[in-house]
């Protein structure tokens, strides 16, 4: 009886605090002019089809109270800059919304042809007219199945595949147009960060889960091609995550639980001029594995923080921190089944931590702005391994296969100047960082196989060595912009290059002279043509420069940058204030690419599973090439209804020691992906997602190889003569999620279901090589109830394929204060 009284009562003060009117929101921001970065004194502020609205005061700040909760059209007027509207704003009671606006000066009238622009939906700039794509903070945050981590996110953009399709939906590697995961590079708030993710692949980038806090981040920006000159390293993409600064006016905070992780985040003032964001996330993604009856443990923490501070109207200091703590530990299944087994066998023990932390001073000058930024970031990996791998205390050093330990350490200091002349735009700039690696590996390569009569049919190979290096990596850049005929024609012409002072060829700054050249033409309303030609380089992974041989000698000094060419195409058409249509075709020249002297493989085949790539004798010997095309379709929330799809088809193509292209581990050829939600009333969503990808190449097992190694290595071995001659199935994947906020006087209630894989789909994944065990798992079962000989030729093989696919429902919350 008591109970049903607390219930009745919290259910009246509930309804009562839902119908009374004082339950309302706060929105907050800047504008700014986007050039120059000074703010804009007097811009207009109004929410779409409401007579609510505010100015910018004399810091260019605004402020709208009194906003009944939900989704909102924010618009942004100025006399002679460009109306600008940001859709899908989520005002609640809870946490002060924010929106911050950068207006373009206005565009003018050339004879009968007047140009419009629609930045609304339009994100490209003139160094990056095409192959670039936006997603906004809720796009993300409300993204079906893809539990608020953005790498899976980006995934529904336009030539962004992922390993999840061929790695039984575990993890998140990025795959742009083709190219290999460590192709990719990640800024923070103009900051370079290397790693994004939990149990992060040493050499590439992908895991499980990411690492940044959605509750920062105000938007992500992807550009898969036309990378700015101010960026080195990539050679598919360059994404941006841009955070927004802290609430100024009051302490406000959420929590979120979901199904893998609890996060906490805070931020406030700190000082009249200076504010905070901070946050911890704890995971639960071991109790989703034990769930899902997975043997692997993967428990982490991650830690991140933003500070803000304004010296004046025109200088600015900002520091960033992200780091995270990951451990991957294993505990008995619940059932011995052969995957379950196979999974403890093949995968390393992982303990890893890194950190990236930043500084960034922003002067303003006249009619333009420098940015002078210093990093640090380190990473810090270790991985153990064992023959017969049950046991994660395991200590028998007679039975490792594999143990490493590994640093990585940069120290940065970048410089870039952007200045407005007139109708040009110039930008110039230089980085200059101090690089510090080191590396005590053993890896057992092959064991040592006898056969019935004692005798060596097999010899054991190992790798066994320490390594520190430490070098200087330089660069330097400048890019110049200018639009003609009233802005209908723009082009951006831009030059780089890179050196260090470790490879032998290093220093050479015009063997990596990367120009390149972007336009886009205006040629009726509303439609666009635009193209972009470009040059871009790599340098090798400390774990390749870091190697040595089997004299102790450093191996890879010899390696050049990897090269890559692009060529894009495309057309932009605008036909709505909300729509956008693309479509491009784009054309990828790799060479220099880095094959494995022990194999003849090509690394452009890896990264996609744990542990280290790159750390082996290398050539640069390896050549390769995608192209395709890309239609992509966004329309921004209308009528409480928005969605993103695109459609890509591509092949991609590498080159090993034998020189002759074949398709690579990530030809998927076809690439579909729809993300639709809708806005009902009351504060419910229903957001819904669905990616195709067509079957990659995978590579057969030589069935003999792994008959005589696996007992030590615990993995099958590869038919490298028949590389990637076999297509795994297509992968397909329904996701689906509800949300319902309630908001009350202070604070914000979001409940979300989020069902991932509701149509149980596989993720087709290669065939797996494995051993049968007794009845008790103590050890291998044999033909003969002898043990198991050397050469494995009394084992009972099994092949292992694709596991069923698991439909995976969740409960999580975000509560607001």
């Amino acid at each position: 009886m008591h109970f049903s009284k607390l219930i009745y009562l919290f259910l009246m003060i509930f309804c009562g605090s839902q119908l009374s009117g004082q339950n309302t929101g706060v929105l907050v921001g800047s504008v700014k002019d986007k050039a120059t970065q000074e703010v804009l004194i007097g811009a207009t502020l109004k929410l779409e089809g409401m007579s609510l609205g505010a100015t910018t005061d004399a810091d260019g700040n605004f402020r709208i109270a009194g906003i009944a909760p939900a989704s909102y059209a924010i618009v942004a007027t100025y006399v002679g800059y460009k109306t600008a509207t940001r859709y899908n704003v989520v005002v609640t009671t809870g946490n002060a919304a924010f929106v911050n606006f950068e207006l373009e000066g206005a565009s003018t009238t050339l004879g009968e042809v007047v140009i419009t622009e629609n930045k609304s939906v339009k994100i490209a700039s003139i160094e990056t007219p095409l192959s670039i794509q936006n997603l906004s903070v809720e796009e993300i945050k409300s993204n079906p199945g893809g539990n608020f981590d953005i790498s899976r996110v980006v995934q529904t953009l336009p030539g962004v595949g992922g390993t999840d399709g061929s790695s039984g939906g575990f993890r998140n590697d990025l795959i742009i147009r083709g190219g290999a995961p460590n192709e990719n590079v990640y800024y923070l708030d103009g900051v370079e960060i290397p790693v994004i993710n939990h149990f992060t692949t040493q050499g590439a980038a992908g895991g499980p889960t990411g690492i940044l806090n959605v509750s920062f981040i105000e938007d992500v920006t992807l550009a898969s091609s036309a990378f700015q000159a101010r960026y080195d390293n990539p050679l598919s993409s360059v994404l941006q995550f841009r955070q927004r600064d802290g609430n100024p006016e009051r302490f406000q905070g959420n929590v979120r639980v979901s199904g893998s992780e609890t996060a906490l985040t805070g931020e406030g003032p700190i000082g009249p001029k200076t504010t905070y964001l901070v946050s911890a996330r704890r995971s639960y993604l071991q109790l989703l594995f034990k769930i899902v009856g997975l043997p692997i443990r993967p428990n982490y923490w991650d830690f991140q923080y933003k500070i803000t501070h304004k010296f004046n109207a025109k200088t600015t200091l900002t520091s960033i921190g992200v780091g995270a703590i990951d451990e991957f530990s294993f505990a008995a299944p619940k059932e011995a089944t052969p995957e379950n087994l196979y999974i403890l066998s093949s995968v390393p023990n992982i303990n890893q931590w890194n950190y990236t932390q930043g500084f960034t001073l922003k002067r303003l000058i006249n009619d333009g702005f420098w940015n002078l930024t210093f990093s640090r970031n380190m990473f810090d990996n270790r991985l153990d391994q064992f023959a017969d791998n049950f046991d994660s205390k395991q200590t028998d050093e007679a039975k490792r296969i594999l143990g490493l330990k590994s640093q990585e350490i940069e120290n940065k200091l970048r410089f870039d100047y952007n200045k407005y002349v007139g109708a040009w735009k110039w930008s110039f700039g230089a980085g200059l960082q101090y690089v510090k690696f080191n590396n005590r590996t053993f890896a057992v390569i092959s064991p040592e196989v006898r056969d019935t009569l004692d005798n060596v049919v097999q010899q054991r190979v190992t790798a066994n060595f320490g390594t520190a290096i430490d070098f200087v990596k330089f660069g330097a850049f400048g890019q110049v912009n200018r639009s003609f005929f009233n802005q209908r024609l723009s082009l951006s012409f831009g030059l780089r290059a890179d050196g260090n002072t470790f490879t032998d060829d290093g220093a050479d700054l015009f063997k990596t002279l990367s120009p390149r050249l972007s336009a886009t033409y205006g040629f009726a309303p509303r439609w666009r043509l635009n193209a972009s030609v470009g040059r871009y380089y790599k340098i090798a992974p400390y774990t390749a420069l870091g190697f040595r041989d089997e004299n102790n000698q450093l191996a890879n000094q010899d390696l050049p940058y990897t090269r890559c060419d692009h060529f894009v195409a495309g057309l932009e058409y605008l036909p709505t204030p909300t729509l956008r249509i693309t479509l491009e075709g784009f054309y990828k020249k790799y060479g220099d690419y880095l094959v494995s002297a022990r194999d003849g493989i090509s690394l452009a085949n890896q990264g996609g599973g744990f542990g280290v790539i790159g750390n082996e004798r290398l050539l640069a010997t390896g050549n390769g090439e995608s192209y395709g095309s890309e239609l992509f379709v966004q329309q921004k929330l209308t009528k409480r209804l928005f969605f993103v799809a695109s459609y890509t088809l591509f092949w991609t193509k590498f080159s090993g020691a034998d020189g002759r292209l074949i398709p690579s581990a990530w030809d998927n050829r076809h690439l579909f992906a729809l993300t639709t939600g809708y806005k009902f009333r009351k504060n419910w969503e229903l957001g819904v997602k669905y990616r195709f990808q067509g079957g990659v190449p995978y590579t057969p097992l030589d069935l003999e190889a792994s008959r005589r190694n696996y007992a030590t290595l615990g993995t099958g071995t590869l038919d490298y003569t028949r590389l990637n001659s076999i297509r795994l199935d297509n992968f397909n994947q329904l996701d689906i999620r509800i949300d319902k906020k309630w908001n009350f006087k202070r604070t914000t209630f979001d409940l979300f279901v989020d069902v991932t894989n509701v149509l149980a789909g596989v993720a087709p994944q290669p065939p797996t090589y494995t051993f049968r065990r007794n009845a008790d798992n103590t050890a291998f079962a044999t033909t003969d109830g002898q043990p198991l000989r050397s050469d494995g030729s009394n084992a009972l093989p099994i092949i292992l394929g694709s596991s069923p696919g698991s439909f995976l429902p969740t409960v999580g919350f975000i509560f607001e204060f």
